[in-house]
């Protein structure tokens, strides 16, 4: 795929659409950021050997572009409640954070965001789920109002986000589902203080790429194909290891960025929004573990010539990173506690 130069074209416009929303001064300027960003990823998303690929990326331009015309109709209503000012100003930041989380497909305006997902190869899921939330987020963080509606836009996402993923065999839909779940998290950061969100969504970013890559490169696309592994146990185990990582389980280095994210909420008195995210995420972890028990524990089979499998080094060195990286969550919220 990185051979055709037209996919290179197109993934250098990608990259220079979010950089442009990113850099942005103006909120035409970030309009055509978006725009640019959305016209790269089309392309990127056909694909002549999926048959749903054509689907998915109609969806996704259907949604973006109303996302996009709701967004700029929003900002053209903004200044002209600045000239003739009305009770329209206290929602106009609503509508305009509507649009962004329809952009980024938080609940609830998720309901494209899993069908998409599911015609997708691993790689452009990768993208939706990673780089393409970049820059709605950004704008967010400099919009999103402290209210009510933040709040209900949060706990909605997280409790979908949970709930969603539990009857779900495909694993592009459970990975969809989680990604709404870590955006209700992230949401939850954004209203606390910029560096909050920023932390969680690089160290969600590593933890999706890390699965995403080992997905991608055993073709793992159903539920029952993580049963019938025919790989060795170190490579099984970093599957799973990763897979607990991003559920947020203690000790690993997902759990970091949810720490992370508690404690400023609990000095703005968040409570009910913290018992919410907690008790969902342990809904999340729930059928994260009940596929690690099934896949380890119930049909654990090895082949007796396995031994003779062998990997590529680069690959099996970057497993052990991912892996000793997510071990490593306990020390780092050790670290982070004593450093604030």
């Amino acid at each position: 795929m990185m051979m055709n130069p037209s996919k290179i074209l197109f993934f250098i416009t990608l990259f220079s659409g979010t950089l442009v929303t990113i850099c942005s001064d103006s909120w035409l300027g970030a309009w055509t950021g978006l725009e640019i960003n959305l016209l790269s990823f089309i392309p990127l998303m056909t694909d002549s050997k999926n048959m749903m690929s054509t689907e998915a990326s109609l969806k996704y331009f259907l949604i973006q572009t109303v996302a996009s015309a709701i967004f700029l109709f929003s900002v053209l209503l903004m200044h002209l409640v600045a000239m003739l000012p009305s009770i329209l100003e206290t929602l106009i930041p609503c509508l305009i954070s509507s649009s962004l989380f329809l952009k980024t497909g938080a609940a609830p305006f998720h309901f494209w965001f899993p069908g998409v997902m599911e015609g997708l190869t691993w790689i452009n899921s990768l993208i939706l789920m990673t780089w393409q939330k970049i820059a709605p987020l950004m704008i967010l963080s400099y919009i999103i109002p402290i209210n009510i509606f933040s709040s209900l836009i949060i706990i909605t996402s997280i409790i979908v986000g949970s709930l969603g993923g539990l009857n779900q065999t495909s694993m592009r839909k459970i990975m969809s589902y989680s990604s709404i779940n870590h955006m209700g998290w992230m949401l939850g950061g954004m209203i606390t203080g910029e560096n909050a969100w920023m932390f969680y969504f690089l160290i969600y970013s590593f933890l999706t790429t890390c699965l995403c890559l080992l997905f991608y490169n055993f073709n793992i696309f159903h539920l029952t194909q993580c049963f019938t592994l025919t790989l060795d146990t170190t490579m099984k185990f970093s599957l799973f290891l990763t897979l607990l990582s991003l559920g947020g389980l203690p000790p690993f280095l997902g759990f970091l960025p949810k720490w992370y994210d508690i404690q400023p909420l609990t000095a703005l008195n968040q409570w009910f929004t913290i018992t919410v995210m907690v008790i969902t995420t342990l809904i999340t972890v729930f059928f994260y573990l009940r596929l690690t028990f099934s896949s380890f524990l119930f049909t654990q089979s090895e082949l007796s010539w396995s031994h003779t499998l062998t990997y590529s080094s680069l690959l099996y060195s970057i497993l052990m990173i991912f892996t000793n990286l997510g071990l490593s969550g306990l020390l780092l919220c050790t670290l982070a506690t004593y450093s604030f």
